[in-house]
């Protein structure tokens, strides 16, 4: 599915389509701790077992919070209440290919849903404490787990409302 930005002046929108359009990856991820462990995923990709934070795409209509929100319960099964934003963060895992625009949370869990079907894709959740998940580091989805959690243990935070929660500037195309 390809989006277009929306123009936002004359000169813009006289723009050639090719030129006005491209297909995102908004993505969300979250970084929770308890007890001094961090929650973190084992998922397959290219048919090889990684970490990764819980993280996704956030779906059309959806701020970023909201995704985050889902994202989490949804590769988890832990239901998490949003505290803090950690940072924006982008991503080319090479040269050619798709640029990933993550937002990365800081969330406090508030209760395991047994329940909850994880997505497809996910073998489990995991509460790793910061060694752990360092001394795996040759399993790590991409650079952006170890740069996520670098930046968390570091103190960094940033208010929620540094995120103005426009509509998206994004139309169906």
């Amino acid at each position: 599915m390809r989006y277009h930005l929306r123009p936002l002046t004359d000169h813009d929108a006289r723009l050639e389509p090719s030129m006005n359009s491209f297909e995102p990856h908004i993505t969300v991820a979250t970084i929770v701790e308890q007890e001094g462990r961090l929650l973190f995923v084992r998922e397959m990709q290219a048919g090889e077992a990684v970490l990764n934070q819980p993280a996704g795409h956030a779906e059309f209509g959806e701020d970023l919070m909201q995704a985050a929100y889902r994202e989490t319960l949804e590769e988890t099964a832990w239901r998490v209440e949003i505290t803090d934003l950690l940072g924006w963060y982008i991503f080319q895992p090479r040269p050619g290919a798709g640029v990933y625009y993550r937002t990365c949370f800081v969330a406090r869990a508030l209760g395991h849903d047994p329940h909850q079907k994880l997505d497809t894709g996910i073998l489990e959740a995991l509460w790793l404490t910061p060694e752990e998940l360092q001394a795996r580091r040759d399993e790590h989805r991409g650079p952006l787990v170890e740069r996520c959690v670098a930046d968390y243990l570091s103190g960094r935070r940033l208010p929620l409302d540094a995120i103005y929660q426009h509509p998206w500037p994004l139309q169906r195309g």
